[in-house]
């Protein structure tokens, strides 16, 4: 075919479009009302492909800032969709409210919003309040999940932002345009004939929009609920993601059930995917976020967890392998899947890649097969951020100092038996049953799901960069809703059976997030960046601490697990053959102000080799640091590394706390490796092993910390 100028400048502008794909073709698509251009053919879907992520904006803090990809920021980063020539757009919530461009190369942009409100108008003239989910047409207008404003809002090419529909106030109401009502809407799609689809999250209803405005209700009873069956009798629980199918088929992540429901074009829903009953960390939990490809693949973004997952046309579901970070053969690192910290939206490119929006970490990613010859990108956490002015404490009085009875990085078990089953996440502070739980930073709820847990310890909410857990949510200690901030769902005979707390909630500094359940206490966790930070590096007001840690005792054990002793008075004797010997330190801290039965564990360990003479040897002049609990893991079973098999709480059947560490086992920045100390290298000789253990506050041990061994 003879190329005219037109049809040549469309084939470079094809190529764009695509980004990395290397094929183009000159096939002409022809759209009602818009000029002829040029398609790039769609690739076929692999399935469960190796992935490689790498960073497409977002330097992994909260903020605002447009700008080149070394330095742009996002706040709360949620919806995507791609446009032509490869621009991504992105709704950020939080305090951004705006619709953002990224562009190939990363620099980002804001094409519309700035401020928090409602308002139609052109570019920065708009207003949203907490945009969630995107959804492009084929005209090229973005339309908008305006979750805190209860409506559903369109962008046009230039910026333009207009009203579809919804009055602006939280309620539910079919009609047409600014007459009907929603109620926190977070999920919206587009077919191809134009028709939009609404997820309205906290009605649990799946609504339609014609292309007239007239909203109608497609599917759900109004009731939270899992329920298959007719699309008016169908139940479905904060519903959060849509995804329509080129056959009529509408797909629904269903968040509150951990599960992916379909709505079939013969009027009826079904179930697709759910956890299998006691499944242990599944892999689909809390699904946010969908996209489908047009060969009938769809991708589910698990908010918790991270992953995210391939659902193939017949059916079967994985999550997909992370090209980089193959599975740890010792099963505490990398589980050699793609792990992110708290994926939304996702949107599926032609070359078949991914844009994945981590609004945990603040960030936007791009999933792509490893190119030959292409290194894996280095995605580098941010530093993390401490703060130096006096934080109020969860309890109050909010300015007077409370007892912290458990840190970060501390050993706890399970009901069954496992005495390592996981890490203790956060910081707990010590509160009377019934106290209000109080607010310690002007926060935002982002997560739609936000709460979990209702009448059980465990429950708790996430607000900002803070999840507060062993509290009833919303509610004293009756069970009455504290304030208006809260939803309050109850049963036919009028129980309360479940509090929801909207996405795009505010609270301010005091405000009451509910009361201590009978654990008595409050437990923070507190996150940067995605990652799980230590607590501590919030300065609560008051808070001291100049209690050196204490060692109850150093022990050696050979590679078959058998601890190496000593005559009395003596030195351990270690003969060379042993090779590799595991160390294990019994210590914990204390705070000033704490009862003396209150263990907490430590925040850095390490050691020293010395010699006969008391002098460190070459290498030791400075302690080996090889356990920090600055960030956890994300992989809970690392536990067992961190802690040797002698660990354990009484909370969970352990006759006293006892914080046993495998010195041998690197936690560094929140990665394991598994190690061991070998003897072999050692001359033979007389040498003293010198524990160095430290609190957060940088006391050290200094009883307790020497262990004299001799080699033979």
């Amino acid at each position: 075919m003879k190329r005219t100028p037109l049809i040549a400048a469309l084939v470079g502008a094809a190529i764009l479009a695509i980004g990395t794909a290397v094929y183009f073709t000159d096939t002409i698509e022809q759209r009602p009302g818009a000029l002829a251009i040029l398609t790039p053919p769609i690739a076929k879907t692999t399935p469960f492909w190796p992935a490689r992520v790498s960073l497409l904006a977002g330097d992994g803090r909260d903020g605002v800032i447009d700008g080149p990809a070394s330095a742009n920021r996002f706040s709360d980063p949620y919806g995507v969709a791609i446009g032509a020539r490869g621009v991504v757009y992105v709704a950020d919530g939080g305090e951004a409210n705006r619709i953002r461009l990224v562009q190939p190369d990363g620099t980002v942009s804001t094409l519309a919003g700035g401020k928090e409100g409602f308002a139609d108008g052109i570019g920065a003239a708009a207003a949203f309040h907490t945009p969630s989910a995107l959804a492009l047409d084929h005209e090229g207008n973005l339309y908008v999940a305006d979750t805190g404003n209860h409506a559903i809002r369109k962008v046009g090419p230039d910026g333009t932002v207009t009203t579809v529909a919804g009055s602006g106030s939280p309620g539910y109401l079919d009609g047409v345009g600014r007459a009907a009502q929603f109620n926190g809407p977070v999920g919206i799609a587009v077919d191809d004939a134009g028709i939009v689809y609404v997820a309205d999250t906290y009605n649990d209803r799946i609504r339609r929009i014609a292309p007239d405005g007239t909203v109608s209700t497609l599917a759900g009873n109004g009731k939270p609920g899992l329920l298959d069956g007719a699309l008016l009798d169908a139940g479905f629980d904060t519903p959060s993601a849509l995804a329509a199918g080129r056959d009529g088929t509408l797909y629904v992540a269903d968040t509150g059930n951990h599960a992916v429901r379909r709505i079939k074009p013969d009027g009826t829903v079904d179930t697709l995917a759910i956890p299998l009953e006691g499944e242990i960390r599944p892999p689909l939990r809390r699904p946010a976020g969908l996209a489908l490809t047009r060969d009938g693949y769809l991708y589910i973004a698990a908010s918790a967890g991270g992953r995210i997952l391939q659902l193939t046309p017949d059916g079967e579901m994985r999550p997909l392998q992370d090209a980089d970070r193959p599975l740890d053969p010792n099963g505490f690192g990398s589980d050699g899947t793609v792990q992110l910290y708290g994926p939304r939206g996702i949107a599926v490119g032609r070359d078949g890649s991914l844009v994945v929006a981590d609004a945990s970490a603040h960030r936007v990613h791009r999933l792509a097969p490893p190119r030959e010859g292409e290194a894996a990108p280095v995605l580098v956490r941010p530093a993390l951020v401490t703060r130096t002015e006096p934080m109020p404490w969860p309890v109050g009085p909010q300015d007077m100092v409370h007892e912290v009875v458990g840190v970060m990085g501390e050993v706890r078990g399970a009901y069954n038996g496992d005495s390592r089953h996981h890490f203790h996440a956060g910081l707990d502070v010590r509160a009377d049953v019934g106290a209000k739980v109080l607010a310690v930073f002007p926060s935002k709820v982002t997560d739609p799901h936000a709460n979990w847990g209702f009448n059980s310890l465990s429950e708790g909410l996430s607000l900002g960069p803070l999840s507060y857990i062993h509290m009833r949510v919303g509610r004293d200690p009756q069970g009455r809703p504290l304030d208006p901030h809260f939803q309050i769902l109850r049963d036919a005979k009028g129980k309360a059976e479940r509090v929801r707390v909207p996405r795009g909630t505010r609270f301010a500094v005091g405000d009451a997030l509910g009361t201590i359940n009978a654990m008595a206490h409050v437990h923070l966790d507190y996150y940067q960046g995605g990652t799980v930070v230590n607590p501590l590096t919030l300065p609560f007001t008051g808070f001291t601490d100049t209690v050196p840690p204490t060692i109850q005792r150093i022990a050696l054990y050979d590679g078959a697990g058998k601890r190496i002793t000593a005559k009395k008075g003596q030195p351990i004797l270690l003969t060379r053959s042993l090779g590799e010997v595991q160390v294990v330190v019994n210590a914990y801290d204390q705070v000033n102000g704490n009862l003396a039965r209150r263990k907490l564990g430590l925040y850095k360990l390490g050691y020293q080799l010395l010699g006969a003479n008391g002098t460190p040897l070459a290498g030791f002049e400075q302690p080996l640091i090889t356990q920090v609990f600055d960030r956890l893991p994300r992989n809970q079973d690392a536990v067992k590394a961190v802690y040797a098999p002698t660990s354990g709480i009484t909370v969970y059947g352990s006759k006293s706390t006892q914080f046993d560490y495998a010195l041998n086992n690197r936690l560094q920045d929140g990665e394991i490796e598994t190690g061991s100390w070998r003897i072999g290298e050692l001359a033979p000789g007389r040498y003293t092993l010198r524990i160095h253990a430290a609190d957060f506050a940088g006391n050290l041990a200094l009883e307790g910390r020497d262990l004299a061994f001799e080699v033979e």
